[in-house]
């Protein structure tokens, strides 16, 4: 048996297709979704992924701002920053690009945005709502994640999730959304991590295994059940010299064998990652939507 590939482009396609027909809804009644990303200092990473924010907004028919500063900002400044987008009734969400330089508290940046245009659901007020089953937005990689599972036509209810990794950013929220009542949850959940014992018995259990740990190929074959659901959050870059670029990117998941004893599993690149600028999207659109009534 040889899994079945659950691609993000594929799903993040058909999503598209959706938020542009309430795009344009929005705009018959006089409003444009705006999203801004703001950009502190030159990392490259964050850099590329502001630019594809940028387009994708574009692409869409969306207002995007991209305001660029300078790495020796001042906190002070980029607060003034934050309650300068806030108050702009042409934005309907923004976020500060994380990580932050290290002289900038990330907590008082992300708790100084109104909740109502926090489309990266970090604010401590959107985070509570996500764990009663009240969300305004939902975390964009997690949401991306539930949406492969519901638009593939997999059942999660009853299901045991096995989630590994306990960020902020993906393990605790995907945790939080997968035991919720509802469509592409209703699951028993269980969180592995770094300071877990026999966690490879634990894995290997789950119907449903979603890895975000941040180590390359962590999960192996042995460590996955017959015709268990991997979804491979990871993206580590790793030497190899047979690459043009001298390294590649590879999963959480040693992808080779582990496909051999899935049903579904998605590859690294093209699997998780379209969906998170995909579902910051969506944010943005309900943002609007909520505004306009």
């Amino acid at each position: 048996m040889t899994a079945k590939l659950i691609l993000g482009k594929e799903v993040s396609e058909e999503i598209y297709g959706e938020l542009k027909e309430r795009i344009q809804a929005l705009k018959a009644k006089g409003t444009t979704p705006g999203l801004a990303v703001v950009l502190v200092g030159d990392d490259p990473a964050s850099q590329v992924y502001v630019r594809k924010k940028g387009e994708m907004c574009e692409s869409l028919g969306m207002k995007s701002l991209t305001v660029i500063m300078p790495e020796e900002t001042t906190q002070e400044e980029l607060l003034a920053k934050v309650a300068e987008l806030n108050a702009d009734p042409s934005i309907h969400g923004f976020l500060v690009q994380l990580p932050l330089p290290p002289h900038i508290d990330e907590g008082a940046v992300i708790d100084a945005i109104d909740p109502a245009k926090d489309v990266d659901c970090f604010h401590p007020s959107n985070v509570g709502r996500m764990l009663i089953g009240n969300p305004d937005f939902l975390p964009a990689t997690p949401a991306g994640v539930q949406q492969m599972l519901i638009r593939s036509g997999i059942e999660t209810a009853g299901k045991h999730v096995v989630v590994v990794g306990r960020s902020n950013i993906v393990g605790k929220p995907m945790a939080a959304m997968m035991v919720q009542k509802g469509k592409g949850a209703d699951c028993t959940v269980t969180i592995v991590h770094s300071r877990t014992k026999g966690l490879s018995e634990i894995t290997s259990k789950a119907d449903i295994l979603i890895v975000a740990i941040g180590k390359p190929r962590f999960i192996t074959a042995d460590m996955v059940a017959d015709g268990a659901v991997v979804i491979d959050v990871g993206t580590n870059r790793i030497e190899d010299p047979t690459h043009p670029k001298g390294s590649r990117l590879v999963g959480d998941v040693d992808f080779e064998s582990v496909k051999e004893k899935a049903s579904y599993i998605t590859p690294v690149p093209g699997g998780v990652g379209p969906m998170t600028i995909c579902m910051l999207m969506a944010n943005a659109v309900r943002a609007a939507e909520k505004v306009v009534g």
